[in-house]
């Protein structure tokens, strides 16, 4: 091996220090090199709530949620399944930013409304079906501790499906969500958290307790 292809090598292979970690990062999310370094120390503390790694693990997530690390949460466990971008089974602090960011009121609207349609397909299909629709809908209302009929649960997603589904198909796709989306924007309400422009506190329930605030 040359000279010169030996010093590529060694280059490549050097270890990014945390300002160039939190400088690429900041790069490519709405964040600030300051804001991620606050972050970092947040994460930090719940990574190694049970688990003692640099990773997020679905318990850990659990317990920032809800302080309790067993509570099973429909809602809680598909976002988790989103910020797990390497769908390896847990969260690394650079998927922990990317996805966090989509939250940040400087994030484009166009990022949150496909979070939200892809939060929604239960099944990684491509659609948005009458069955992903009731079980969210049950997972919210379970969250909220409210009791409903099935038959008026079935009623709300029947009449959802009806106004969202333009081209009758008995399915939402990409296109239809985004003109619901786009008509009723309260629906994107919870793809925004304010307190994401000044980081200076320990990470917080930031979807669930906001949710439920609301």
């Amino acid at each position: 091996m040359s000279m010169s292809m030996s010093c590529f090598c060694l280059k490549k292979a050097r270890p990014k220090t945390k300002l160039e970690l939190s400088t690429v990062l900041a790069s490519e999310t709405s964040f600030t090199v300051n804001e991620i370094e606050a972050l970092l120390c947040s994460f930090k503390k719940l990574s190694s709530a049970i688990v003692d790694d640099d990773f997020l693990h679905k318990e850990e997530f659990h317990l920032a949620l809800f302080n309790n690390d067993s509570k099973q949460n429909l809602f809680a466990d598909r976002v988790f399944d989103m910020f797990d971008i390497k769908r390896d089974g847990v969260i690394s602090f650079g998927e922990f930013v990317r996805s966090l960011s989509i939250f940040h009121p400087n994030a484009s609207e166009e990022k949150k409304i496909e979070f939200a349609f892809r939060l929604f397909d239960l099944t990684q299909s491509g659609y948005i079906e009458h069955h992903e629709l009731k079980e969210m809908v049950l997972a919210a209302l379970t969250e909220s501790d409210v009791t409903v009929p099935d038959d008026v649960v079935e009623a709300i997603v029947y009449r959802t499906m009806l106004e969202v589904d333009s081209k009758g198909d008995g399915k939402i796709d990409n296109e239809e969500w985004r003109d619901y989306v786009t008509q009723n924007p309260s629906l994107l309400k919870i793809m925004t958290l304010p307190f994401l422009k000044d980081i200076t506190l320990a990470f917080p329930s930031f979807i669930l307790h906001t949710e439920m605030e609301d």
